[in-house]
């Protein structure tokens, strides 16, 4: 039979205890567990940013895997945390939309709050409810413990407002949603959107003061140091400088708009 996986995203960071606490917690309840860390180096109380990451990678694991998502600038406070089914996956998190992201793309089965005291720690501290109430929920869950058994059912809990593109005619207006490691803006434009205007002549892609005029399959496609446009592994729109950070090159950030036109006058040739 497979060891139960669960996978960590947070903005513990690496330097202090913390994300290394949680591993203890699991470990302790379900010491056949698989711990696999999809990041802790997510800006700190940056939901979004962790709503965006983990909607990024969950389809890439297996079956069956719990992800225990602690972004939690609202620690100790009166939010609920909640355990989640959602296509062959679980969760464990805040309520406080780091699930958003992924329950747009894979409604939810089942949403509850984590209520049922004997799955927490004996202490809950109101400043790392991550250690005491979340590992142990997704510990028990790894044991096989159903999500229902967590808590009463949830009907409405938070979902952040994840701005989306928008077309007119032939614009379509969107922003930079986040800024990769390697300082590539990625938007929040799909493919699809700008394959569809694409098709029906050249376009253009701005973004700050800078201006695109085609596409380009990979980062090596331009010039070391140019600046390109290209569809990332997530099959949006990117902004990226080949060989370096994009983000600081053209002084841009996260919210920042980006605009794809069609040239007017501009025909299918």
């Amino acid at each position: 039979m497979a060891k139960p996986i669960i996978a960590m995203l947070t903005d513990f960071g690496t330097r202090d205890h913390y994300a290394g606490s949680l591993k203890g917690v699991v470990l302790t309840l379900c010491p056949d567990a698989v711990l696999v860390d999809i990041s802790h180096d997510i800006p700190p109380h940056d939901i979004l940013t962790g709503a965006l990451e983990l909607a990024a990678c969950y389809r890439c694991f297996p079956p069956g895997t719990i992800f225990l998502a602690v972004v939690d600038p609202g620690v100790g406070s009166g939010r609920l945390g909640l355990a989640a089914e959602a296509g062959d996956y679980r969760f464990v998190a805040p309520d406080n939309g780091v699930l958003t992201a992924v329950f747009a793309e894979t409604p939810p089965k089942r949403v509850v709050s984590l209520s049922e005291r004997r799955y927490a720690r004996p202490t809950i501290s109101k400043t790392f409810e991550g250690r005491d109430r979340f590992a142990p929920a997704a510990a028990w869950l790894a044991r096989g413990a159903e999500v229902k058994a967590l808590g009463s059912a949830v009907r409405e809990y938070v979902r952040l407002d994840i701005p989306h593109a928008q077309q007119e005619g032939d614009r379509i207006a969107g922003a930079v949603l986040r800024v990769d490691r390697f300082g590539n803006l990625v938007t929040n434009i799909p493919r699809a959107m700008v394959e569809r205007l694409a098709g029906q002549g050249p376009i253009r892609i701005t973004a700050g003061a800078t201006s695109v005029d085609s596409l380009v399959e990979t980062y090596a496609g331009v010039a070391a140091g140019a600046i390109c446009a290209l569809f990332g592994s997530s099959d949006h729109l990117e902004i990226a400088e080949n060989g370096g950070h994009a983000a600081q090159r053209l002084g841009l950030a996260a919210g920042a708009p980006v605009e794809v036109v069609r040239p007017s006058g501009a025909v299918l040739g």
